[in-house]
């Protein structure tokens, strides 16, 4: 009788198995059509919002930078606070209720921006945005929960494909549209972001099962609470803060519209253009590069290797006298794509199954912080360089800056210990065992992400 029970048991087993493989498409499909759409509308606004931001104050490209500045700051000032809060919701909630969430407030506020009649309003729509702006984080998150701890790297690596992807066509399609009216990609923006909500209301499944879930507390859902999990452990203290300088040095792309503009004379449609390169090389190197990179060198050279050649990238970019040159530091400051998946691989493999969703949240605060400070930090520096009263006139101060922040933070990396990207899952302290249905029976998932 206990083998007859064993035989049916191993026979129902590849049944549980095809059941839990076909959720676990779903859900990395719909976390990566997510992030897709989101980029996307990212991207429609981009080459739009300076000018006008700029027609709102009379073409003034100074005061444009200043308030450039303003504007990304506030953003991240608001995910700052409330990205740790919702990353603790997703731990105790689920994942999908969150990036509903999220894409709700997306809609609501390309809708506020599209009608906006002063920049006061334009103001407020970049609050609601920086509160709801959550999905991402959540996504990573998501992706944690139903891929193997050895294929995450790769598993972001696919996220910066989606990123690159939704980046591609945005600015493409928002300059195009933006020399029609500089109003109506938000309109559209605002249209794609309801029709993702729609897409995940209907169709998405829940990726964090109720018994993984963890209880909300207020200090877990504080931001500067939420960094006690990156000092709990010393190897994700010292990634998080080589993480924190990379993260500010890539705010230099708040000033790349108005960089252009003033230093190329580009229109809206080619500033679009080139943030579709961009998005291209994010793509091609997330998709084509970085898990061939992590498989070949390791996760700790594929990281301080990424951070060197944007460096390179972004001083190549301040010192180009020409727009075509601009351009050409686009696919070499790209290759920073191939560190932050890397980074986020060592550090998930730190945590428990459980601490997920904080984790991602905890990063999120990170990453916010440096948005804090980037916008204004780049925006300010490229204004105070261009002010006629000033007498040293250095429009590329700014991707200066960022390429001193990279080359410091690729220093760091490449101090790390060799074998910090390489300790075994059971030697790691404090890390829980991964679930079995997660972590071994998910080969669509494994498989695709093997060769990413």
């Amino acid at each position: 009788m206990r083998n007859h029970r064993w035989r049916k048991s191993k026979r129902e087993l590849p049944v549980r198995n095809n059941a839990a493989m076909k959720s676990t498409k779903a859900a990395v499909i719909f976390v990566l059509v997510t992030v897709t759409l989101d980029m996307l509308t990212v991207g429609l606004i981009v080459p739009v919002l300076p000018k006008l931001i700029l027609d709102f104050l009379g073409g003034d490209m100074k005061s444009a930078a200043d308030w450039n500045g303003v504007f990304g700051t506030v953003f991240a000032a608001m995910q700052f606070f409330f990205s740790p809060m919702l990353g603790v919701i997703s731990d105790r909630f689920g994942r999908r209720p969150t990036i509903l969430l999220s894409n709700l407030g997306l809609g609501l506020d390309y809708f506020v921006m599209a009608l906006a009649p002063t920049l006061g309003w334009l103001f407020l729509g970049r609050v609601i945005s920086g509160i709801t702006s959550a999905s991402i984080p959540t996504a990573m998150a998501y992706i944690a929960d139903v891929t193997p701890r050895e294929k995450r790297a790769g598993a972001f690596g696919l996220i910066g494909v989606a990123f690159g992807i939704g980046f591609v066509l945005g600015p493409a399609v928002g300059g195009l549209l933006g020399n029609i009216s500089v109003r109506l990609p938000f309109w559209v923006a605002g249209g794609f972001s309801l029709a993702n909500w729609a897409w995940g209301y209907f169709f998405v499944p829940e990726s964090l099962p109720r018994d993984r879930r963890k209880e909300f507390t207020l200090r877990r859902a504080n931001p500067l609470g939420s960094l006690v999990l990156l000092r709990s452990h010393h190897e994700l203290w010292r990634l998080a803060t080589i993480q924190f300088l990379a993260y500010v040095a890539h705010n230099v792309f708040s000033i790349w519209a108005l960089y252009a503009m003033y230093r190329y004379a580009w229109s809206q449609g080619m500033v679009g253009l080139s943030l579709a390169v961009v998005g291209i090389c994010t793509a091609a190197i997330s998709g084509g590069i970085t898990g061939k990179m992590v498989k070949r060198f390791g996760e700790r050279r594929t990281l301080y290797i990424g951070q060197f050649f944007c460096a390179l990238g972004m001083f190549v970019a301040g010192i180009a006298r020409s727009g075509a040159i601009y351009l050409a530091s686009i696919p070499v400051i790209s290759l920073w794509n191939i560190a932050m998946p890397a980074a986020q691989g060592m550090m998930t493999r730190r945590v428990s199954e459980r601490e997920q969703g904080e984790l991602q949240g905890a990063i999120g605060s990170v990453r916010s912080l440096a948005f804090v400070i980037g916008p204004g930090l780049f925006s300010w520096t490229f204004a105070w360089f261009i002010n006629p009263k000033h007498t040293l006139h250095l429009p590329g101060a700014a991707f200066f800056l960022g390429a001193i922040l990279l080359s410091t933070a690729c220093l760091l990396s490449a101090r790390l210990e060799k074998s910090f990207g390489s300790v075994p899952i059971s030697a790691t302290p404090n890390v829980a065992e991964p679930n079995i249905t997660t972590a071994e029976n998910i080969s669509p998932v494994s498989d695709g992400l093997g060769d990413a």
